[in-house]
């Protein structure tokens, strides 16, 4: 039996019904991966157009990027800084206590606060505007 007329057959509804279920099956399966084969191969075509695509924004960004150096800036002194900062280090001790204590259901007497080291935040401006506009429609 050649496979095209068996497809011919599975297209024809009159046809069809006289289809045994093993030539139903075959058809089927012919149909499923000739669907399969088409979708893959749209899909490798759109890859290689996203691939060449960023190649040539790559391309065009590398050369309109060009190095400008600032001017330097005097730095004033900040004496009243580190006394504002001494306060909000006091505060931000007593916060985190707070919150341990709170936490482990426990008293603020019994938690003591040896060390604060800062951590940089790395989140990007998008990410940060996201929380920041997440926290403001909750108000």
């Amino acid at each position: 039996m050649d496979n095209l007329s068996l497809l011919e057959k599975f297209a024809n509804p009159d046809l069809m019904q006289k289809l045994s279920i093993g030539e139903k099956m075959l058809a089927s399966l012919y149909v499923m991966v000739l669907g399969m084969a088409v979708t893959f191969v749209a899909l490798c075509i759109l890859w290689g157009l996203i691939v060449l695509m960023s190649k040539m924004i790559n391309s065009t960004k590398k050369e309109a990027t060009k190095v400008v150096q600032a001017p330097e800036k005097t730095i004033a002194p900040a004496v009243e800084v580190e006394k504002e900062e001494k306060e909000n280090e006091e505060e931000l001790v007593a916060v985190i206590t707070a919150a341990i204590a709170a936490s482990l259901q426990t008293s603020t007497h019994n938690i003591v606060v040896r060390n604060i080291t800062r951590v940089k935040d790395i989140t990007p401006a998008w990410g940060r505007m996201g929380r920041i506009e997440q926290m403001n429609s909750r108000f």
